[in-house]
């Protein structure tokens, strides 16, 4: 009998996790770097403070480390992920205030109200779902009072967006997460939140000047992906 999924595997793809990635990103002209760039660029828009402590919830290779310490050069920066060979690759990146290390991925090994800001992208959707919401009260256990929680997701009705998972061999068994799930699941355990869509039009030339105006569509559901921030109010 096949054993029931509860994490997709990475540990065979993280060697060559970027060159699978941007591969399968070529469509939309930009690689995988662009787009973790752009989630740490929404997230200096809502964090206005450079010293804090971060948690990059299933942080993979750590590639999102680099433009953490850009943005927040004050920060301390912590990744846990479940692969093993995706945190023995972060680790050779040695950033200054950075710190990687693997876990059980139920329990998060860190103590009560231990960060100001946890981030997660595209990750819930390498999970069995009735996983998720004993880990969104993981993540708010570690939450300090008033921190915040960022989820990053692929948006399900977005045909660009299910073609790129659906044609990418690390997604082969992942499950989206559909805007209306996450806003459920999170209203289980956080109090408040509200959920932003982006990434409206491919990164070509010819839509340059579309892309000025995605700002204004942030809450039309149409977008390759969405976040939802919420806080941990106690």
């Amino acid at each position: 009998m096949k054993n029931e999924r509860k994490f997709d595997e990475f540990d065979h793809f993280a060697k060559h996790y970027r060159e699978i990635h941007n591969k399968n990103l070529k469509i939309t002209a930009k690689d995988s770097h662009y787009y973790s760039e752009h989630k740490i660029q929404i997230l200096k828009t809502h964090e206005k403070k450079d010293s804090m402590n971060f948690l990059d919830f299933g942080c993979g290779d750590g590639n999102s480390s680099f433009f953490f310490t850009e943005y927040f050069p004050l920060c301390t920066y912590h990744g846990i992920d479940i692969s093993s060979e995706s945190i023995e690759m972060a680790t050779k990146n040695s950033i200054k205030n950075t710190n990687f290390q693997t876990f059980d991925g139920m329990n998060i090994p860190f103590e009560d109200n231990t960060f100001d800001v946890i981030f997660t992208a595209c990750v819930f959707h390498h999970i069995d779902f009735k996983l998720h919401q004993n880990l969104f009260k993981e993540i708010y256990r570690v939450l300090k009072p008033g921190g915040k929680f960022y989820i990053f997701e692929h948006n399900p009705w977005n045909p660009v967006t299910r073609h790129i998972v659906n044609t990418c061999p690390f997604d082969a068994d992942a499950v989206l997460l559909s805007p209306t799930y996450t806003k459920n699941i999170l209203n289980k355990v956080f109090k408040n939140h509200s959920t932003n869509f982006i990434l409206f039009f491919p990164r070509h030339k010819f839509f340059s000047l579309f892309i000025k105006l995605e700002k204004f569509l942030c809450k039309l559901p149409l977008g390759g992906q969405y976040y939802t921030v919420t806080k941990k109010i106690v």
